[in-house]
């Protein structure tokens, strides 16, 4: 247990000085790494306690790693929703793993009496913070308020949402096997699963891949029920041919490039800024058994990568915050900064405003991010359409919240756990 706090509070530490989890994990041990993860998730989202009721035990603040281990011990203590040590075993083992890190004696027994004189204060120490708001939701305030604008009769649900772990959905690959098929050989095996969306498979708890049937034979993917509305909201309602053209513009890591190409007999273009992301795309195509044109290319400056040749139907899932996405992703909320927004609604309009006049007479265009904010979704599109008077905005999704219902009425199809939160709007442009 000393290994695995010591490799979380590491983790929590690089989150604390603005690392993402992503990349701190693959320092982890492999044997340690699924339970540090874990460990890691529970503590971050209990964050905003744990550092609220360190910041009670401490006059000055520790050194980083000191002070990630107090409030890891802190969110284990605190909260019956993670994993369950006995009290005394818990501290006795966050003290043992500061000494492994060769800290003096005096830190150790900082650390000690922290814990010791938690335990004897619990409820005093919780009741005392229990009206901050960063400590009840533990999301940045600045999160909290604006989720209280955009959502006034939401809010605490999304936040509420965002504590609680995301199910684990497959996408099955119908150009090898059924979903009905599929879902049997999961039955045959013991594991149970619901049908969710066109596509999707929810399994009644999250397995490793390799113990998925046909994984590595390409019969299956992950990818959450929200984001496998991209494919369908983009290719419904009309006939796809060989010769048709489909640009996925920010691709990474390559689910949506896959489902288009599952879905539809079409030309894709997959395109991403980073050679690394890019990578990616292709190893997800390989085992998939399907193929796309991959470009290493920004989609704001088409001057540099595009051929000319309009499209027939792009998808444009833009970086965003990453707001809706928090249930897997628990870093994020302490990473982003409310002046990242802004930012990134700049990124988006330029992208669109790139991208429009790519797209045939006719065409569709599906702009997406795996974000709840409204300016990222709603006001980005609204603001679009008032710039270009050869939009035609069709039905869609809207925005998606976290769990189980849309801002925008009951989203059908959903499964116990629900969805990720997510922004769609299908725009048409106006035929010649």
């Amino acid at each position: 247990m000393a290994d695995q706090l010591l490799h979380t509070a590491r983790c929590v530490a690089a989150v604390a000085s603005g690392q993402s989890l992503s990349d701190a994990l693959p320092a982890v041990p492999d044997a340690l790494r699924p339970g540090v993860q874990a460990l890691t998730f529970h503590a971050l989202r209990h964050f905003g306690l744990a550092r609220a009721v360190a910041a009670r035990l401490v006059q000055r603040s520790p050194e980083p790693l000191v002070h990630a281990l107090l409030c890891t011990a802190i969110a284990l203590l605190s909260t019956d929703d993670g994993p369950r040590y006995a009290e005394h075993t818990l501290v006795d083992q966050a003290v043992a793993a500061l000494r492994r890190q060769r800290r003096t004696e005096r830190q150790a027994g900082f650390l000690n009496a922290c814990l010791r004189r938690f335990l004897r204060e619990r409820d005093t120490l919780l009741a005392a913070v229990r009206d901050d708001p960063v400590a009840r939701f533990n999301h940045p305030l600045w999160w909290i308020e604006r989720l209280r604008r955009d959502y006034p009769d939401h809010w605490q649900a999304i936040l509420a949402a965002d504590n609680e772990p995301g199910p684990m959905t497959l996408r099955v690959n119908r150009r090898q096997v059924s979903r009905d098929t599929y879902l049997q050989s999961l039955a045959d095996r013991g594991i149970a699963a619901q049908p969710v969306g066109d596509d999707g498979l929810v399994l009644g708890r999250a397995l490793p891949v390799e113990q998925l049937p046909g994984f590595a034979q390409g019969q299956v993917s992950v990818q959450d029920a929200a984001a496998q509305l991209a494919a369908p909201l983009l290719l419904a309602g009309r006939t796809w041919a060989p010769g048709d053209r489909v640009l996925d513009a920010c691709a990474a890591p390559g689910g949506k490039t896959a489902h288009l190409l599952e879905q539809a007999d079409a030309q894709v273009v997959a395109l991403d800024v980073d050679a690394q992301r890019a990578h990616r795309i292709t190893d997800t195509l390989q085992r998939l058994g399907l193929q796309a044109k991959v470009l290493v290319a920004d989609a704001a400056h088409p001057d540099a990568w595009w051929d000319g040749e309009p499209f027939d139907a792009i998808l444009l899932d833009a970086p965003c915050s990453a707001a809706g996405i928090v249930r897997r992703h628990p870093d994020v909320r302490w990473l982003r900064r409310d002046s990242d927004i802004a930012a990134l609604v700049s990124i988006q309009k330029a992208l669109l405003e790139a991208l429009w006049p790519l797209l045939k007479p006719g065409g569709r265009l599906v702009y997406a991010t795996c974000s709840v904010f409204k300016a990222e979704g709603e006001d980005q599109v609204q603001a679009f359409l008032s710039r270009h008077t050869d939009a035609r905005r069709q039905p869609g999704p809207g925005h998606l919240l976290p769990g189980r219902a849309s801002a925008e009425g009951d989203f059908n199809d959903n499964a116990p756990g629900g969805h990720d939160g997510f922004y769609y709007a299908r725009i048409d442009k106006a035929p010649l």
